[in-house]
């Protein structure tokens, strides 16, 4: 049976210090809350109260609930003021030597009993304990910013922390409301190694001018659905301790894709923190504000004369083409969909009038407007009734020769001055403009599945595309509700270049049995918020098609981090390919 833990020491109050203490003294816990010095104290209880006061204003506590909340924390400059507390959390600032100090004062204080625990993000757990005469009552609780919105804590233990302590602490965060998880000590635990990889990724595309950092943000926010951009969210982390992290998790790893983008280092010598000190990848109104205050970068598009586009043709028949047949079809194109045979076209546009009548039952659209949508597509089974179309979209299999094969027809038939664009997710796209005599006037448009539903767009330029061209896709974008985003032609363009290697340090990190499917899910969706973990998503996508990119980008940039995890290509061999086959990282048989 688990000990109870009636009273708490939290050392630090910055923001995440005072975020604990909050979290502690709102679930009933008495908390000892220590800074260094009277300014300390200050800034710690200003924190508290501010927090409190937005969650009075915002309908989640009382006025009574708050002056009680407040009440049972009692402040200090003193760390002799813990010798009676059942447990202490400490929560300074990610500094190995100073927080080995706190650890052994610490044990000259408390009774031996009491349990030690760091909020380190990053830090070994053991060479912490090490410092202490009780190393087997030290262990990692690891909160999540902010503190008393977040619900995942990792716990973690070392080679000898006791079981005892680790039953203790998970059901006092489970007493506290939080979701625990328990993994062993390494460098960025779960959530944080699988995280920062992602991160400096994204910052390495920017200092590369690959795409803006709008673009960057808007990408993974509209094309996974994170609640934010990688940028944004290394301005609210804090560009320093989000070096700090890294450079602690390349020196355990020595995996170059955790070494800190040289742009991180050059920010925080300049003093551009983030949200903290008002100015970062973006500049703030002032410090702490969540008010972006900079221009929007400009692109080029908006200084070039798009082309007219009032006739689409799509290629293929597939849930992807038909997909963007009723986009365009519902913003009053007249679209022209081409298949192989008339009875794949009449089978397509059945597709189509399926999908608009869902949307009449779930009144997202007028019978008359689904009539009318249904009116503008007309089905072809030759390549020469596409003839006159201003912009013609490929959506066949993601097959090179296939897509060269169509260019190559589509070059003979259409009309000079038409757009030609693929929607290859992984492809190179130089590749389908190679096929044809009119390089300039190909694009790729990556439309995300469904179609009908997922905003974002990816348009991605060529060496050899016309500016006319990008900035003909992107109005053509606007004007059927998608948010574009611009990059280069390059594997996996910005989501994929992003997503899959996360998903493929997910599966090493299984692989090494650091931790379980679920656990590692769970660290992701209630840690990050994400809106599917990292197994979750894989069996989705489908274990192959998850190889295949992964390969595609590991081709591409040679970087060994990207290489396809062996368990990954096992499971592939092994036919588990996801919910498919009923199989992938999760069972769905019995489901």
């Amino acid at each position: 049976m688990a000990r109870e833990i009636s009273s708490v020491g939290v050392i630090g109050l910055g923001t995440m210090g005072a975020g604990i203490a909050e979290v502690l003294a709102r679930s009933g816990v008495s908390v000892v809350a220590v800074e260094i010095d009277d300014d300390g104290v200050h800034r710690g209880r200003g924190h508290l109260e501010h927090s409190t006061e937005r969650a009075v204003s915002g309908g989640k506590l009382d006025d009574g609930g708050r002056t009680e909340l407040l009440g049972r924390i009692r402040y200090t400059t003193s760390l002799s003021e813990l010798s009676d507390v059942d447990l202490v959390i400490e929560a300074i600032p990610e500094n190995l030597e100073a927080k080995s100090d706190v650890f052994a004062e610490l044990d000259k204080i408390t009774g031996p009993d009491t349990i030690f625990v760091s909020n380190t993000s990053s830090l070994s757990i053991t060479e912490i304990g090490v410092h202490t005469a009780r190393p087997g009552k030290v262990v990692g609780m690891h909160f999540f910013n902010p503190a008393p919105i977040l619900k995942l804590v990792e716990i973690v233990r070392t080679v000898v922390t006791e079981p005892d302590v680790i039953t203790d602490v998970v059901a006092f965060a489970e007493r506290l409301g939080k979701t625990p998880v328990v993994i062993g000590d390494r460098a960025g635990f779960i959530a944080n190694a699988l995280l920062f990889g992602y991160l400096n990724h994204a910052v390495r595309m920017y200092e590369q001018r690959y795409a803006t950092r709008e673009d960057l943000d808007a990408a993974m926010r509209f094309g996974c659905g994170y609640p934010m951009g990688p940028l944004a969210l290394l301005d609210l982390i804090g560009l320093d301790t989000a070096y700090e992290i890294l450079d602690t998790m390349y020196h355990q790893s020595r995996n170059r894709l955790h070494a800190p983008a040289p742009l991180l280092k050059q920010m925080i010598t300049a003093g551009l923190l983030g949200r903290k000190t008002g100015q970062g990848f973006y500049a703030y109104d002032e410090p702490d504000s969540p008010t972006v205050t900079d221009a929007v970068t400009k692109s080029t598009v908006d200084t070039v004369t798009p082309r007219a586009v009032r006739k689409v043709g799509v290629v293929g028949t597939g849930t992807m083409a038909t997909g963007i047949v009723e986009v365009f079809a519902k913003r009053g194109y007249e679209v022209i969909l081409r298949a192989r045979s008339a009875e794949k076209a009449a089978a397509s546009v059945a597709r189509v009038k399926k999908s608009l009548d869902k949307a009449v039952v779930k009144g997202k659209l007028s019978e008359e407007d689904a009539a009318a949508a249904l009116g503008r597509i007309s089905p072809a089974v030759e390549f020469d009734e596409l003839a006159d179309v201003d912009l013609v979209v490929e959506a066949v299999a993601e097959d090179l020769a296939v897509k060269q094969a169509v260019f190559a027809a589509l070059d003979d038939v259409v009309k000079p001055g038409a757009v030609l664009a693929t929607t290859t997710s992984s492809l190179p796209v130089i590749e389908c403009a190679a096929a044809t005599s009119r390089p300039s006037d190909v694009v790729g448009v990556h439309f995300f599945n469904p179609a009908p539903v997922m905003k974002l767009v990816e348009i991605v330029s060529t060496i050899a595309t016309a500016p006319d061209v990008i900035a003909t896709v992107d109005a053509v974008c606007g004007a059927v509700g998608k948010h574009p985003v611009h990059c280069g032609d390059r594997a996996g363009f910005i989501v994929n270049a992003l997503l899959f290697p996360y998903l493929n340090d997910a599966v090493k990190m299984l692989e090494a049995h650091y931790a379980e499917a679920d656990d590692i899910d769970t660290a992701m969706k209630v840690g990050c918020g994400l809106p599917m973990g990292p197994f979750e998503l894989l069996d989705v996508v489908g274990l192959d098609v998850s190889l295949a990119i992964q390969r595609t980008l590991y081709n591409e940039f040679r970087e060994e981090g990207f290489a396809p995890a062996p368990l990954l290509e096992h499971l592939v061999t092994a036919g588990r390919l996801g919910r498919k086959t009923g199989k992938g990282f999760k069972d769905y048989s019995a489901r």
